[in-house]
């Protein structure tokens, strides 16, 4: 592979590659949690999209050998939660495997189709799933909005270079 006139040279497709790309691609934080007979699942994603608006219907990724995956597989409703910047440690928490994401640090309650609702965040949304589509070790869910409360106050929280910020004027 040939370099182009003032650039470095391309490098071929790779997961690297991907997630070095990504890196420089800032995004908002969510935290997407469900529940399914037992315990609470939750997790950190910037996968977060707003699909439609008629029906109003968003998506995100989840890799197949996460640990909430076997209940996001089954559930019929997911959380959705947008963090703000005073939430740093809660999306360290959910983005951290084998951590007590439900432990006493978080403040939460048993939301609308039994869905864990998180405190404190900038908003919120139940979302009925309504398709799971393969996408190499990964699943994109898409998911319709049911009811939701986006009154919460305080600053985005962003990913970027792989570390949370927040907003700079």
């Amino acid at each position: 592979m040939t370099a182009l006139p003032g650039l470095s040279t391309p490098q071929l497709a790779s997961p690297d590659l991907l997630r070095s790309v990504f890196r420089r691609h800032a995004a908002g934080v969510a935290v997407i949690t469900a529940q399914r007979g037992g315990s609470p699942v939750g997790f950190t994603a910037t996968s977060l999209t707003s699909v439609s608006a008629e029906p109003p219907m968003i998506s995100f990724g989840i890799g197949t050998h996460a640990s909430s995956w076997p209940v996001i597989s089954e559930t019929e409703h997911v959380g959705v939660h947008i963090l703000g910047e005073h939430q740093r440690e809660l999306a360290a928490t959910f983005a951290r495997s084998g951590a007590d994401r439900f432990g006493a640090a978080t403040g939460w309650r048993q939301g609308p189709e039994g869905v864990p609702v998180l405190d404190d965040v900038l908003a919120w949304l139940v979302c009925r799933i309504v398709a799971r589509v393969p996408a190499g070790d990964h699943r994109v869910v898409l998911a319709e909005v049911v009811l939701g409360d986006p009154t919460g106050a305080g600053r985005p929280l962003l990913y970027h270079q792989g570390r949370f910020h927040g907003l700079r004027d």
